[in-house]
């Protein structure tokens, strides 16, 4: 506790005790911007571990998680739930100081069935669904992730304009929509696998709709960025995962019957790479 409290986490005070500071209320449940489940996430087996491990993802270019755990995250996450439940948390953290953000800059009006494709619990898709009355919308990720989602659409008061569908982005998404939405999913995957999932999404998007592809952007040169910290992580625990510069994105894009409209930058680390089809 003192050793936090010497880089402002706590406050010892002359009681021998430690009291909260500004800092350390992120640590809290029930703050609005709290990284309680992604400072839990980070210090449990799975990351620790595979972090352990970096040198291999050095020298090989290959996810230490899958030479640590002898498969990969997401399998892994099926056979845990536990691990899977603190996942999902800290994702769902992540889209609470976002979504702010993305709907300060965004107009979502223009769509009518907005898809969340590996939307986690929903909070993304519940908040932009709580915000334009009028739209509906599809909440898609796996069964086990599906299957813990429905507070989250309860707390937006969503539940009647809002389907759960479970199921795998590689082999296909839900169709009937005219908006498709990607938070935090490309950078997951290796540039075929990526390519796999965009190809599912144009094939079922209408032919006037829009992709959303919710990712940080590297920046060019050697300008500092929060990107290019994260882009070892993913190296770290992900099959080929990598954040992309915005080069790298156009060309993804180029092999999906997609193409890159324009990059939209919001408050936070996060941009809108808006999608349509050739």
């Amino acid at each position: 506790m003192r050793g936090l409290a010497s880089v402002g986490i706590f406050q010892e005070t002359e009681s021998q005790q430690f009291i909260l500071t500004p800092l350390a209320e992120h640590l809290s449940s029930d703050h609005p911007r709290s990284v309680k489940a992604t400072a839990i996430m980070l210090g449990e087996a799975p990351h620790y571990q595979a972090w352990g491990n970096v040198l291999h993802s050095i020298k090989t270019g290959q996810p230490s998680f899958d030479d640590v755990f002898g498969m990969g995250v997401f399998e892994y996450f099926q056979t845990h739930p536990l691990d899977a439940e603190i996942f999902e948390q800290s994702m769902n953290s992540f889209s609470l100081s976002e979504e702010k953000a993305i709907l300060a800059v965004y107009d979502f009006s223009e769509f009518q069935t907005l898809v969340d494709v590996g939307g986690g619990y929903g909070e993304v898709l519940g908040t932009i669904l709580e915000q334009y009355p009028q739209l509906k919308g599809i909440l898609f990720d796996e069964e086990y992730v599906i299957s813990h989602c429905q507070p989250t659409l309860e707390k937006h008061g969503i539940v009647d304009r809002c389907q759960t569908v479970g199921g795998s982005f590689f082999e296909s998404v839900p169709s009937g929509g005219d908006g498709y939405l990607l938070k935090h999913i490309i950078h997951d995957w290796d540039d075929r696998r990526a390519i796999a999932i965009l190809k599912n999404c144009c094939q079922a998007l209408d032919s006037d709709g829009k992709v959303l592809v919710l990712e940080m952007v590297v920046p060019a040169g050697n300008n500092p960025s929060a990107a290019k910290m994260l882009d070892l992580n993913m190296l770290v625990m992900c099959p080929g995962g990598k954040e992309r510069t915005a080069e790298e994105f156009e060309e993804l894009l180029s092999q999906t019957g997609l193409k890159l409209n324009r990059i939209i930058p919001t408050q936070e680390d996060i941009c809108i790479i808006e999608c349509v089809k050739k």
